[in-house]
């Protein structure tokens, strides 16, 4: 009498399922004797380094670039805000940041957002009619941080 195909898959899954149990049962003997320690995972799985802050890059010749790249870093470490200068948690808006990296000469400051409202204005029309509307008007900082970062190099084309 010859096996149908459901009792020879049976069959070869209990001949599989044998061999299996014999070969674990081999490794085990096998290896019996090799000492192990027990592995300690603080030793295998790390997590990132701290480096500390971000470096701030190689800054723009010109002063207000310079102060716009200085203003974008800010942004990039200490955190974006809107609806404030600073919010309770140390980040700023853009204005905020150019602010505290003016470090008190209201000249480049003025220098600086005029060069930033007008990179928005390029990019978003003249509708625009502040830089604190446009920092506000988003609600996440990626748009506003990369409008900082891009009035830099236009400072810096301009000589500014």
């Amino acid at each position: 009498m010859e096996l149908t195909l459901e009792e020879r898959l049976a069959f070869s899954n209990a001949v599989m399922t044998v061999r299996l149990d014999e070969a674990k049962v081999a490794y085990e003997v096998n290896t019996a004797h090799i000492p192990i320690e027990p592995v300690d995972l603080a030793d295998v799985v790390t997590g990132p380094v701290d480096t500390g802050p971000t470096p701030l890059p190689e800054l723009y010749p010109t002063p207000v670039a310079a102060l716009l790249q200085r203003a974008h870093h800010r942004l990039v470490t200490g955190g974006w805000c809107k609806d404030a200068l600073v919010d309770e948690d140390g980040a700023r808006c853009m204005i905020g940041a150019i602010r505290a990296e003016a470090r008190g000469d209201s000249g480049l400051e003025a220098d600086a957002a005029t060069v930033l409202l007008d990179a928005i204005r390029r990019r978003f029309g003249d509708d625009v009619d502040s830089v604190p509307s446009f920092n506000d008007a988003h609600g996440s900082g990626r748009v506003p941080l990369r409008m900082v970062d891009q009035a830099a190099g236009l400072a810096d084309a301009r000589g500014l």
